[in-house]
């Protein structure tokens, strides 16, 4: 009598073992065996971590084993199990890998197919494909499109973490309690005895020392030494928290009419302005999108303010980058505009409310839509369109991990009606809202692929901007993403009209701009693929999104903005609209609140801090690829990360601000934090 061995992996998260029946039927070409019980409750099998094996005696050969169902049926009480793979040892000894890598609740049955990846069109017995349409359409059941803000990007349709599918919530919600984590940072960073303190000034620059945590050899505290000179402002615009504003000036807007006489002080090279400008040395910061956005009124004893700035910088001859002039606000008939020539005061306060516009910014666009957010839409339409036999859905599941279960949290803990974004942020109580809205008619397909982004603003030469190191280490980051994603493409299509005849990849594609996007008319997102050129450019723009424009505008939050001059959350005093006017007890007084100061730092922190067995790009520990020739495209791309990782780090050896915010070492894989 035949007897095939089947080995089943349990998950080592908390709680993933069960207690609960376990059933088995192989599936093969010619027949099915029979249903298998593998374990009895009790017996301390299928506990967390284990690798249990079993034999299934069958009165027939199975012919090719095509399938395996497993089955879970309740012994005593509701017993989640975590499935990793399970493997099949036929009578002649051939292993077969069947890939898993999901929740089995209650009474439930999951049909797994064998770790190859397949095309759709590959597919030719109807077993394999009734079993891929049946897995789509149980997904698109569960994974459905809500519009949770309007003119927003469509989000998963759950209110709630605990609403989501068990595959995609986190293996421990208390983990990713907002409200837990910023208070417990509040206490670690000693700084609760403030959190309650609203209305509250500080007394001057020093006394927001009483907050300010220092570790000896870090930015923060760099930042905090020298966040009043020019050149510190300068350099946040090329590597701070959000690197990705700054653009070559080509020509000056007539909103903002600085002249040669205004600035020609700052000027080194002998030239007028206009010559300057003409010879590249001359970038720009608009903070347009901020105009008309509603400040935070959600507290009525606290007026907080918003200033949509516009700054003019300009590089020296030691390649600096300095600000030159300052406006803040869009009209220049109500804003004056600023100068290092100014008294220091208003220099400084214009310089203030430059850099809290520029938090404002980060937060709501660069952070929260055009990463969590984007990766939310191509997590979704992954689950929805790609079988987990299909290479793409392979690909691209590690990037995606975690991500819809943090923006849940997010929407029902942090940036909702009353959430703690109201708390410390000038743009909490819907001005995140506003300005996401406004943001998105700037979000096209193509401001997501790196190096189009970099062009589009003028800033792609090295020669212009030599320690530009966001731009150089992100095009490195860039260019081994698409090899790696060229390798894994490339195995399974071999032409163009392979990438066309793919009815799946096209309607991942479509469901990201006709269901995510929202088919807005300005979002440009491709409705279809019609090469291989396009298909890894596309999947390089998802990977990339996820874990390395990610990186590089999260985990430097509390670098940047630990120090609260240096990046306030709100303003409480409005934009100055005089010169002179300005001194210590105004730009302390415009100052962020001892409470808002408090929550502020939590957040920053709190962000800012890796998970638990964080899992860094190239990092794959769950194989749903079983085929060589996949596991040395992903070799090969370690190896290039980790010569990326060692040329940033001798790079950075003795500098006093060193850029390492996309080092692939510090990228994990997926929007999770």
């Amino acid at each position: 009598m035949p007897s095939y061995t089947v080995t089943i992996a349990t998950g080592n998260q908390w709680f993933a073992g069960t207690d609960d029946y376990i059933y088995i039927t192989l599936m093969g070409s010619e027949r099915c065996s029979e249903r298998t019980l593998l374990d009895k409750p009790l017996y301390n099998d299928f506990e967390r971590g284990a690798v249990d094996s079993y034999d299934v005696r069958v009165g027939e050969d199975l012919g090719d084993i095509v399938l395996v169902k497993i089955e879970k049926k309740k012994y005593w009480m509701q017993d989640d199990w975590y499935c990793r793979y399970v493997t099949v040892k036929t009578p002649t000894g051939e292993y077969v890998e069947f890939p898993c890598f999901r929740w089995l609740m209650n009474d439930k049955e999951v049909v797994l197919r064998d770790g190859r990846a397949f095309l759709p069109q590959d597919d030719k017995t109807s077993q394999v494909k009734q079993h891929r349409q049946k897995e789509l359409d149980r997904r698109r059941k569960t994974y459905r499109w809500k519009e949770w803000q309007p003119g927003f990007p469509m989000s998963i349709d759950a209110n709630r973490h605990k609403d989501l599918p068990r595959d995609i919530q986190f293996d421990s919600e208390k983990g990713v309690d907002f409200i837990l984590n910023y208070s417990k940072a509040i206490e670690n960073l000693c700084v609760n005895r403030f959190m309650n303190m609203f209305q509250s000034s500080w007394s001057d620059f020093a006394d927001f020392e009483k907050i300010f945590v220092r570790i000896k050899n870090t930015i923060s505290e760099y930042v905090m030494q020298h966040w009043k000179e020019d050149f510190m402002f300068g350099y946040q615009f090329l590597n701070g928290c959000n690197p990705v504003l700054i653009r070559k000036c080509t020509k000056l807007p007539d909103k903002f009419p600085v002249t040669h006489e205004m600035v020609s002080v700052s000027l080194e090279r002998e030239l007028t302005l206009e010559q300057e400008i003409e010879a590249g040395n001359i970038y720009i910061v608009d903070y347009e999108i901020l105009d008309d956005i509603s400040p935070n009124c959600t507290d009525p004893s606290t007026l907080q303010y918003l200033a949509a700035p516009i700054c003019l910088l300009y590089k020296n001859l030691r390649n600096k980058i300095l600000p030159i002039a300052l406006q803040l606000g869009q009209n220049p008939d109500e804003n004056p505009i600023f100068l290092p020539t100014d008294g220091q005061d208003d220099w400084l306060l214009a310089k203030i409310w430059v850099r809290s516009a520029d938090f404002q910014y980060h937060q709501t666009v660069t952070h929260l839509l055009r990463t969590h957010l984007m990766t939310e839409v191509f997590g979704i339409a992954l689950y929805r369109q790609l079988p987990a036999v299909h290479p793409v859905f392979k690909l691209l599941i590690p990037h995606i991990r975690f991500t819809i279960a943090i923006n849940t949290k997010a929407r029902e803990q942090l940036i909702c009606e009353c959430g703690i974004f109201d708390k410390a942020n000038a743009t909490g109580g819907g001005g995140h809202v506003q300005m996401v809205q406004k943001a998105m008619k700037s979000l096209t397909f193509r401001s997501l692929c790196f190096p189009d982004m970099i062009k589009s603003r003028g800033v792609d030469s090295k020669e212009d901007l030599p320690t530009y190191f966001y731009r150089d280490d992100g095009y490195r980051v860039w260019e081994a993403t698409k090899s790696f994603v060229s390798d894994v493409v490339s195995i399974y299509y071999t032409s163009d009209e392979r990438v066309m005849e793919d009815e799946e990849i096209q309607a991942f594609v479509k469901d990201v701009c006709s269901f995510g996007m929202q088919d807005f008319d300005y979002c440009e997102f491709p409705k279809s693929l019609k090469s291989r050129d396009e298909l890894i450019e596309y999947l390089t723009v998802v990977i990339f999104t996820a874990s390395a424009q990610h990186a590089a505008v999260n985990f430097g939050q509390y670098d940047w903005c630990s120090w609260i001059p240096n990046a306030p959350s709100t303003m409480r005093k409005p934009p100055p609209q005089e010169k002179g006017l300005a001194d210590m007890k105004l730009i302390i007084e415009s100052l962020p609140d001892r409470g808002r100061s408090s929550w502020h730092l939590g957040a920053v922190w709190a962000l800012s801090q890796y998970q638990e067995n964080e899992l860094y790009l190239g990092m794959y520990p769950d194989e749903y690829f079983i085929e060589k020739p996949v596991k040395a495209a992903m070799e090969k791309f370690r190896k290039q990360l980790a010569e990326i990782s060692n040329s940033i780090k001798r790079r950075n050896e003795g500098k006093k601000l060193p850029y390492y915010n996309m080092s692939p070492d510090k990228i994990p894989n997926s929007v999770a934090v």
